[in-house]
């Protein structure tokens, strides 16, 4: 895939979120069906964390402080371990899936810009592509930030993102119904575009 699409995705993934929590108060972020289930907030901030792993991992690979697994060796495997996780990531979400430890969001209430926050990430997620392509190119291979024995090729892991993205997208909209559903345990929302 080429940058541009990567980056159109995420452009694409910042309107949606805008579009339909764009109009909320911090309030209305914060609200959670129940304290099993993620607010919308949180949603959000679940990506900003998980993607920022990735930053990591490519800085390790420039500082040449990263040391692939030796499952990389591989290829048959990297892209087993790829294709489960992209399928598992798709906005579908027919099949639950718990997140590891270190990408859980914060507890309690999220900033209220954390939208503006996650256009700004998105930002700097874009230029983290771009000027990853030469490690793309040559088809390097990473862990995943949460496991170093799930390995996929960085390129995989971008395709991830965005589709993860999407998901969440999805995760926090069925928050927002649930939220005008239950609107006499809420505050009263304001009129959104969605």
């Amino acid at each position: 895939m080429q940058p541009q699409q990567w980056h159109q995705q995420i452009d694409d993934n910042t309107s949606a979120f805008k579009k339909y929590f764009g109009g909320l108060s911090s309030e209305e972020l914060n609200w959670k069906p129940s304290q099993e289930q993620w607010s919308i907030a949180q949603n959000i901030d679940h990506l900003i964390t998980i993607n920022r792993t990735y930053f990591n991992v490519v800085s390790d690979i420039r500082s040449g402080n990263y040391h692939p697994p030796f499952l990389s060796k591989f290829g048959f495997v990297v892209g087993l371990f790829g294709n489960m996780i992209y399928k598992a990531s798709l906005p579908d979400r027919k099949k639950k899936i718990t997140t590891f430890q270190i990408w859980q969001p914060k507890d309690g209430p999220g900033p209220s810009d954390i939208l503006e926050k996650f256009e700004a990430h998105h930002e700097e997620l874009k230029q983290l592509i771009s000027s990853s392509m030469d490690l793309v190119k040559a088809g390097f291979v990473i862990s995943s930030p949460a496991n170093k024995n799930i390995i996929y090729k960085l390129e995989k892991a971008f395709d991830i993102i965005t589709v993860h993205e999407q998901r969440h997208l999805e995760q926090a909209k069925d928050v927002l119904t649930e939220m005008k559903e239950n609107s006499d345990k809420v505050v009263p929302l304001r009129q959104n575009s969605a």
